[in-house]
């Protein structure tokens, strides 16, 4: 079969989908429809075929370009026409969907997420959803990350034919393994993601430097993307050793080993939480805030703590508890998380969904 992937980065592409086109490669013609990027050569190397979209701006309002952008889709489309794709992110959803629907194509569509312009009430979330009515009338299957955003697109209408849940994009369980539970001198924590308003960076940094008074022996390492807006806020507290800044990291594996905890304080409107995910794997407690692409990767007090949004002191008292638990307790509750992980969120479960659909076709 010809398999067409639409998508708006390489990086979540390998990163969360890297095992489903290794599947997918076997016996199929697989080709990814995305912006240049990094990563493009290593999804290369697996077997998929790249055809470059410079017309998708991630984070564009234009009405101009995207209805370019939903033009050139339909062009690609009727040119390769595949039997199927497999549309990730909102853009691509959207657009890609139409697309589909207009040459009458079967395509299978994963909302990775709401975003803050479908969250939030307002004229950008009735255009949107208004969108996503047109682009998802026609879709083989809807695949939702969490039950909230399925939730949200039922009571909207938005979503009349056949739909699953995923458990996220799944987690690579033989990539992230247990590694010994750190027990040194200091108790060291991690806060891996874009560094941005939503992402909680504010609170966390809040309890970097409070905690980092009371328990002089505790770290707090930052991994990420920043922006601009952070970028003398980060180095101020870097070179005064509140934080240890790492930058891009590519390998994480290798950061969870030396880690203690990871806090995820995000109240941005994700799919689930592949941060979450990754630690609990690697044998690592967490705590994380409490709402939906978050909250199903925790059970309260077994695998880690939930806190209130853009609550600082709810997390300050959390990373309070978190020290009183001596290493032992700690390390239990990170395996409690693995064992959450291999049960719930195993990547495998998604590829077996994904290969269903193909079975269908």
């Amino acid at each position: 079969m010809r398999i067409l992937i639409l998508a708006n980065n390489d990086i979540g592409l390998y990163k969360f989908r890297k095992e489903l086109i290794e599947e997918l490669v076997k016996n199929n013609e697989v080709y990814m429809c995305l912006p240049n990027g990094e990563y493009i050569k290593e999804l290369e190397k697996i077997g998929g075929r790249f055809i470059e979209c410079k017309l998708l701006d991630r984070h564009g309002t234009n009405p101009i370009q995207d209805l370019k952008l939903m033009s050139w889709y339909k062009k690609i489309i009727k040119k390769l026409n595949p039997q199927i794709v497999f549309t990730y992110t909102i853009k691509p959803n959207i657009y890609g969907g139409i697309a589909c629907s207009k040459n009458k194509i079967p395509y299978v569509v994963n909302i990775t997420g709401l975003g803050s312009a479908v969250e939030n009430p307002g004229i950008l979330q009735k255009i949107t959803v208004g969108l996503y009515k047109v682009a998802l009338k026609n879709a083989k299957k809807v695949f939702f990350q969490n039950e909230e955003n399925e939730k949200f697109m039922l009571n909207k209408g938005i979503v009349k034919s056949d739909y699953d849940l995923l458990p996220g994009s799944g987690v690579n369980i033989d990539k992230y393994v247990v590694t010994e539970y750190p027990n040194g001198e200091t108790v060291d924590f991690v806060f891996v993601s874009r560094i941005m308003k939503e992402k909680g960076i504010d609170q966390y940094l809040d309890a970097a430097i409070e905690i980092r008074k009371r328990h002089p022996e505790t770290r707090f390492h930052i991994c990420g993307f920043c922006e601009e807006m952070y970028e003398e806020k980060l180095k101020t507290l870097n070179d005064n050793g509140t934080i240890i800044y790492h930058g891009l990291v590519k390998n994480m594996s290798e950061i969870y080993e030396k880690m203690s905890c990871t806090i995820h304080p995000t109240y941005y409107p994700e799919g689930l939480s592949n941060v979450l995910l990754e630690s609990a794997a690697s044998g690592r407690p967490i705590i994380t805030t409490n709402r939906s692409g978050c909250r199903e990767v925790v059970d309260n007090g077994i695998n880690g703590y939930v806190v209130e949004e853009k609550n600082s002191k709810d997390l300050i008292e959390k990373i309070e508890m978190f020290l009183m638990k001596s290493v032992e307790e700690r390390k239990a509750m990170g395996l409690a998380g693995r064992n959450k992980v291999e049960k719930d969120f195993n990547r495998q479960i998604v590829i077996k969904k994904y290969l269903g659909e193909l079975k269908k076709v």
